[in-house]
């Protein structure tokens, strides 16, 4: 390689942000880069060959989000579909029309895995190596990174180790790997778990099926939920899409905030409110074993049912509630504890997620391994110690969306205030007294978030040292609160060093 094509390329990899990501938390975070700090070169950092992240990922029947798409689209980028919740491709749609709208597309580099990040301080450069699909290795340089690469592993899914699998005759499937083309058609379904997924795959595969079982060791607090109401249709009938959107969001946003906090005051009330619900729509089929959680609302996060689909998919007798305990998988099906015997043809083994912080990325301060537990999060996004580096981790009671575009716009925040103070390095530094707690920066029971926390950075008991999940608080916060805080450390790294991350390896 020449003097000059080796300038190129090293030109090409000094950059002033690295975003990891091209999932709804990146695509916000590189809208809001756009739009508020244009003059800045950045590129997205995507392992997948496509955008999307969980989106592209996740294929399973139904696959659909779990919170309203007007607070899961972007603030700036209308919902335009009529349902509120959105399916899979429809919502993997909408993030490349975002992308391709404000030209971010062309700044992904796809099939570009990142291995490991090292902050240099002699260069006040992130070092971030990279492997492509090939195998092929760089190293870019940048200024600031932000990881936007979700917070579970993308390659391996919790095991449960449910016993005899290794006897069972027909097939085992887990909805993070779900076959293309996978035929269940006239197929006895058992789907074992009682979350999010499972709660959408049963009514899904209902349609296809001879009958689909769920198999929940305990209940999870279930609530239906319209996909169409009579106000969002009257809002964008009388009012132009940007306009509705606006409205339909900030409505949403209220109401979430109001039925969390009620959840929160008045646990039993809240619980009782959705028990008559789900009695309301199964009449003589209720059970209250099957729906009665030993825990309050929103210890672990709430499950929708649109238009009742699960339970109409009960009143047609597609579809079932077990709530038993595995003794373990036979030939032809799965024992349990009772005695009872579920009869398979397919195991869908929703039982969870598996962590993963950072992406599973190999992320160091000068060579020397950063251990998350000893971090505490700042504003929810920056980390005590490490430099110009922020992340996401998503609200547990609202969308990731509203987390990530407030995230973005402080990011910015700073980086112009760098930028008008001359300062090339940014060090969140808790003041004396600031401890740390024992709780979930998740604020749920969740099982596959307690198996985790250990790997996970910690909470403080004070703002803005405590990750939070109040979105309205937090808004007004990195919005309007000043950047110099006396929080954070701002300064300008040597000429010497600067010199330096302007020089090419040789």
């Amino acid at each position: 390689m020449n003097a000059v094509s080796r300038q190129a390329q090293f030109e090409a990899n000094d950059l002033d942000v690295v975003i990891v990501g091209a999932g709804i938390s990146g695509i916000a975070m590189a809208v809001h880069l756009q739009r508020d700090c244009p003059a800045k070169r950045f590129v997205m950092l995507e392992r997948r060959a496509e955008l999307g992240g969980t989106w592209d990922l996740f294929r399973y029947p139904g696959i659909r989000s779990d919170s309203d798409m007007y607070t899961m689209s972007l603030e700036s980028e209308p919902w335009r579909e009529r349902d509120t919740l959105g399916q899979g491709h429809l919502i993997k749609g909408y993030l490349a029309e975002v992308a391709a709208r404000h030209r971010i597309t062309e700044r992904i580099r796809f099939g570009c895995r990142v291995l490991s990040a090292d902050w240099r301080g002699d260069e006040a450069r992130w070092h971030v190596e990279v492997e492509s699909d090939d195998g092929a290795r760089q190293t870019l340089r940048s200024r600031y990174i932000h990881l936007a690469s979700g917070y579970y592993d993308y390659d391996e899914a919790y095991d449960a180790e449910i016993p005899g699998r290794e006897d069972f005759k027909g097939t085992i499937l887990h909805p993070q790997f779900w076959p293309k083309d996978f035929d269940y058609s006239g197929k006895r379904v058992v789907v074992i778990g009682s979350g999010a997924t499972a709660v959408t795959l049963v009514p899904a595969m209902a349609d296809k099926a001879t009958h689909v079982t769920m198999l929940q060791r305990s209940p999870t607090w279930i609530a239906p939920f319209p996909q169409r109401s009579k106000v969002i249709r009257g809002l964008r009938r009388f009012l132009s899409p940007e306009l509705a959107h606006r409205a339909i969001r900030w409505l949403s946003i209220r109401f979430q905030s109001r039925m969390y906090r009620r959840a929160r005051e008045a646990p039993q009330e809240t619980g009782e409110r959705i028990l008559a619900g789900i009695r309301k729509a199964l009449g003589d089929k209720f059970e209250a074993v099957h729906f009665t959680p030993d825990y309050a609302p929103w210890d672990q996060r709430l499950c929708i049912v649109p238009d009742n689909d699960l339970f109409k998919a009960m009143l047609a007798d597609k579809a079932s509630v077990v709530t038993d305990r595995i003794a373990r998988i036979d030939a032809t099906g799965i024992a349990l504890e009772s005695g009872q015997h579920l009869d398979a043809d397919v195991i869908v083994t929703a039982t969870g997620l598996k962590l993963a912080v950072a992406g599973k990325i190999a992320v160091s301060i000068d060579g020397i391994p950063v251990v998350w537990g000893e971090h505490v999060f700042y504003k929810g996004c920056m980390l005590s110690a490490l430099p110009n580096f922020s992340m996401v981790i998503v609200y547990s009671n609202a969308s990731a969306t509203l987390r990530s575009e407030i995230v973005a716009h402080w990011v910015c925040r700073v980086l112009r205030h760098m930028d008008a103070t001359g300062a090339t390095v940014v060090v969140p530094v808790p003041p004396p007294g600031v401890g740390v707690t024992d709780e979930s920066i998740l604020n749920l029971k969740s099982g596959y978030l307690q198996r985790s926390l250990h790997l996970m950075p910690r909470n403080s008991s004070v703002r803005p040292w405590r990750l939070d999940h109040d979105y309205l608080l937090d808004r007004e916060e990195m919005r309007n609160m000043p950047i110099a805080d006396g929080n954070l450390s701002f300064t300008a790294a040597p000429v010497a060093a600067r010199q330096r991350a302007l020089e090419p390896a040789e």
